[in-house]
Formats: C-alpha cells, sequence, structure tokens
C-alpha cells in the first residue's frame, strides 16, 4: 500500500505508541486523524502533527468504551477526508492487581477500553472499508496476549481476547479486501509502562512499533502478515 493520500484513524494517539504511528502516517503523507479522551491534549498533538507539512491530521475527542463516540470517530474521518483505509486500534489502558484487589468497576473499565474499544472500532469501521473497496486494520496488543503473569489476569484475559478476536476478524474479511494484523509488543518505554530514563533503556521505543505498522501496511497485497511479536532484543537479566 502506497500509504500518501490514504486515509486512517488511530486511536489513543496523542502519546506513546499511538502517536509514533500517527506521526510516522503523517510523515509518509496520510490523512490522519488523532483522538483521545481529552481535547487539550489532541489540540497539542494537532499543532505539532500539521507543523510537518506532509501529510493532514484532523482530530477528535474519543473515550472507546463508547461505541456512540467511536462511531463518530470513523465517521469524522469520512466527513473530513471522504474515506477510511486504515484504522489503527491503540487506546488501551493497563491495571494490575490480584484478582481479589481488583474492583468490579477496574475491571469493567478495562475490557471495555481494550476490548469494546477494538470491536467498536472494527464494527463502524469495516461498512466503510468495503464501501471503499477494502484497506486494513492494524490493532495493536501485547505479548501479555500469550504470556499470563501474577496480579495480570484483567490485562492477560483482555490481550488473550484481542488475540482471539483480530485471528478470527482476519479471516471474516480477507475476501473484502481488507487486511487484519495484529501486533504484539513486549515491553515498550512509554508512560503506560513507567519509562526509565537515560539512553541505556532496554526497552523498545514507540517509534520501533510505529516503524513495523508503516512496514506492515506497505507489504504487497497477497501478502498478510497477520501477526507481528516484538520483544526487546536485550531485557535486563533476572
Amino acid at each position: 500500500m502506497n500509504l500518501k493520500g490514504k486515509k486512517a484513524v488511530v486511536t489513543g494517539s496523542t502519546k506513546g505508541i499511538g502517536l509514533a504511528i500517527a506521526h510516522s502516517l503523517v510523515t509518509e503523507g496520510a490523512q490522519v486523524v488523532i483522538s483521545s479522551r481529552h481535547q487539550d491534549d489532541i489540540q497539542h498533538t494537532l499543532e505539532r502533527l500539521n507543523q510537518l507539512g506532509k501529510g493532514k491530521v484532523s482530530g477528535k475527542a474519543c473515550d472507546v468504551r463508547d461505541g456512540n463516540q467511536v462511531r463518530d470517530l470513523i465517521q469524522h474521518c469520512v466527513d473530513q477526508f471522504g474515506a477510511i483505509d486504515i484504522l489503527v486500534n491503540n487506546a488501551g489502558i493497563g491495571i494490575f492487581r490480584t484478582v481479589e484487589e481488583m474492583s468490579l468497576q477496574e475491571w469493567r473499565d478495562l475490557l471495555a477500553t481494550n476490548l469494546d474499544g477494538v470491536f467498536f472500532g472494527c464494527h463502524f469501521a469495516i461498512p466503510e472499508l468495503k464501501k471503499n473497496g477494502g484497506g486494513f486494520i492494524i490493532n495493536i496488543g501485547s505479548l501479555a496476549g500469550t504470556n499470563a503473569f501474577p496480579q495480570g489476569a484483567a490485562y492477560n484475559a483482555s490481550k488473550f481476547g484481542l488475540v482471539g478476536f483480530s485471528e478470527a476478524l482476519m479471516q471474516e474479511i480477507r475476501y473484502d479486501d481488507i487486511r487484519v494484523a495484529h501486533l504484539m509488543p513486549g515491553s515498550v518505554e512509554t508512560e503506560f509502562s513507567h519509562p526509565t530514563t537515560g539512553e541505556s533503556s532496554w526497552k523498545l521505543s514507540p517509534s520501533d512499533v510505529a516503524e513495523v505498522v508503516i512496514e506492515t501496511l506497505k507489504h504487497h497485497p497477497r501478502c498478510l502478515t497477520s501477526r507481528i511479536e516484538m520483544r526487546p532484543s536485550k531485557p535486563l537479566k533476572k
């Protein structure tokens, strides 16, 4: 896929991995809709990305836990840019407690963000992608989708679920010329993962993930790279 002029929506894209993906898409000449729950963050990011002067950027506040807001986000892309070619479901949260300690609301919020939000995005984007002749959906998951750990039961459940959702969806819409991929990064240097300081961090950078997203989008249409695991090459020794 030549990304110049392509229309993309990236959820959770004012910081971390989402921001790096949006930045890379704009650099490639794409037209990108960014989103966050906070309008102030969107405005700051719009100013930053529009200075690149290559692609175009619009933004809309969106809490992905709310299906109506996700529907409006997809429609915003169609209204602003005429269509949608790419959906990157990146928005996610992590709450790490034992099952006994986790509150009912924390459980609901985590599953609603990490799973419901992806479903909503796909549900509303697929008809527009079909109307446009196809496209690409990329779901940003985690190695926690295959590797369980203590105090991660809720987070693991959401990411294990995302693997199953993505792989089923891939099979559902591949003949509609819509490719589906899910990326599973390990530890990434973001606010989400309690960032370390200094250049010696062993973690992946958000730009590493963005680079893989761009490479995946550029694969020849005959190639469907559906599942990608990423991990730091030299994690801290235990």
